[in-house]
């Protein structure tokens, strides 16, 4: 039976899978269930990105994961059977991020690699086990749970995460409502091995509006994902709708030829942010707590993002380093990230889904000739994989956000040198003072009284380059955005920050 310090965690997707990891590294016992028999056999969501990547090099998982996906080298956008326009990423990001590309890696490949990651840390997933409700008294939860043989078992814990998905249990007995809305067409997916001049692991989108179609490559072999629009009729008979009823002169238009078929879908697409992450002693983490169009493939890479938030700040909270109220942070500011990435999505299905003779022909006549003119202006294409890669994700208004030094504010994620690679030293998951220049003597003895590691770095024109000042310090957090920014490098500002947000 787990204690009262163990963190329940229901749901064994990927957002469950990485908050049990980096609250298992940090020292955080846990226990994650689900109610299916195994991990997922399909490739759900496909795109992990950059910012992901960032963090999961805390665990010695970012090369794993590279190494096993598919970077994509360009997008190629078709209209009326004919290529209109390739967008290559280039040297986008090279001065941005160690992982300046769109990678693919399945979600089952994903989970499984996660699974075994946390295997190798002594945690079992329990499957077939149901969560059923729980009761928050005050200073822990009691939490039912179906166990694989029928019974029940009540477990005693200190905090729940609802990593359960769209129609959470977790979410439900909390009471928080689900607002937006479902869009009226059908979509299908497909996992298939295909031939044909596509099939070269390049990604492929058709915007006609009768026959909308994705191609995202697995690899260069022919393997990887549809995603189609079906038609009126289909939409009518969703569950019932196979691979052979769908819209084929799309797929064929684009230089595809489907010879098999592993798995095949039709889904709704919802838009929906919950009203609050947290009530008491329970969390809503991932598609629990939002859900949006998959434009971008940000869905998964936000729950990834959302489990980190929460894990540091529930660790620090266990280990008695913070009060309780720190983690009233964590709905201010991935709530409000959630809010402006739906609106995004939102915008950009809309666009792609519209009907009308006007929006067709936008699509088809306005958009090719405008997309590759503007993605070949340089600041253009940077501000794209900027917000596609998550880097642009800041908490500005975060109550453990403070202060300003050269162009970095608390909150903003820490600026990556290229030519230092100053984020080796963010694979400790603990606060950390960075230094670009000379670093006072007060400041290295207040950080040798707090316990807490000062990193120092000569300053020069790359560091100025990416916004940092010269003599500069900034107190950095354990999932590596700042937390405080001071230009003078001051001992006393920091701990006035610490002493009002985690004392």
């Amino acid at each position: 039976m787990p204690t009262s310090d163990t963190v329940l965690i229901v749901g064994a997707g990927p957002t469950g899978l990485v908050l049990a990891l980096w609250l298992t590294r940090q020292g955080v016992k846990v226990r994650i269930v689900d109610k299916t028999s195994e991990p997922g056999t399909t490739s759900r969501a496909m795109a992990v990105q950059a910012r992901t990547l960032e963090l999961y090099r805390q665990l010695d998982l970012a090369d794993a994961v590279v190494a096993a996906g598919h970077r994509i080298p360009a997008i190629n956008l078709w209209t009326t059977g004919k290529k209109r326009a390739t967008l290559s990423f280039g040297s986008a990001g090279r001065d941005l991020t160690p992982y300046a590309f769109l990678l693919v890696y399945p979600q089952d490949r994903h989970e499984r690699l996660l699974v075994e990651r946390l295997q190798a840390l002594g945690v079992e997933v329990e499957r077939q086990t149901e969560c059923l409700g729980f009761d928050d008294r005050g200073d822990h939860v009691l939490v039912q749970l179906r166990l694989p043989d029928g019974g029940t078992q009540v477990c005693e814990a200190a905090y729940i995460a609802g990593c359960d998905g769209a129609r959470s249990i977790v979410r439900h007995q909390i009471g928080a409502g689900f607002p937006g809305g479902t869009y009226d067409k059908i979509f299908y997916v497909a996992d298939v091995h295909a031939t044909g001049p596509a099939a070269n692991g390049e990604a492929n989108i058709a915007l006609d509006n009768a026959d909308f179609v994705a191609w995202l490559p697995y690899d260069d072999q022919g393997r990887g994902r549809l995603i189609g629009l079906a038609d009126d009729d289909g939409a009518a008979r969703a569950e019932t709708l196979s691979f052979d009823d769908v819209g084929h002169r799309a797929i064929a238009a684009i230089g595809l030829e489907v010879k098999q078929v592993h798995w095949f879908s039709t889904y709704h697409v919802h838009h929906r942010v919950t009203e609050r992450y947290r009530r008491g002693r329970a969390f809503l983490v991932g598609d629990a707590a939002h859900v949006h169009s998959p434009a971008g493939g940000q869905g998964m890479n936000t729950g990834i993002g959302d489990a980190i938030n929460l894990a540091w700040k529930l660790a620090a909270v266990l280990r008695h380093a913070a009060p309780d109220t720190l983690l009233d942070s964590y709905e201010d500011e991935r709530r409000a990230f959630a809010l402006k990435l739906v609106e995004t999505t939102d915008r950009v299905f809309s666009f792609v889904t519209a009907d009308g003779s006007f929006a067709d022909f936008v699509r088809t006549r306005i958009a090719p000739v405008l997309a590759p003119l503007a993605y070949g202006i340089d600041a253009v294409r940077e501000y794209a994989f900027r917000m596609i890669s998550q880097a642009m994700i800041s908490y500005h208004d975060s109550p453990i956000s403070e202060g300003k030094a050269g162009e970095v504010r608390g909150g903003d994620r820490l600026p990556w040198v290229r030519q230092a690679d100053n984020y080796g030293s963010l694979r400790e998951i603990a606060w950390q003072v960075h230094v670009y220049g000379m670093a006072g003597n007060e400041l290295v003895a207040w950080c040798g009284s707090q316990g807490i590691t000062l990193h120092h770095f000569d300053f020069g024109p790359a560091h100025e380059a990416a916004g940092l000042a010269r003599n500069a310090a900034y107190l950095i957090r354990p999932d590596s955005y700042v937390g405080c920014a001071d230009a003078h490098g001051r001992p006393e500002v920091f701990e006035a920050y610490l002493r009002r947000c985690l004392r």
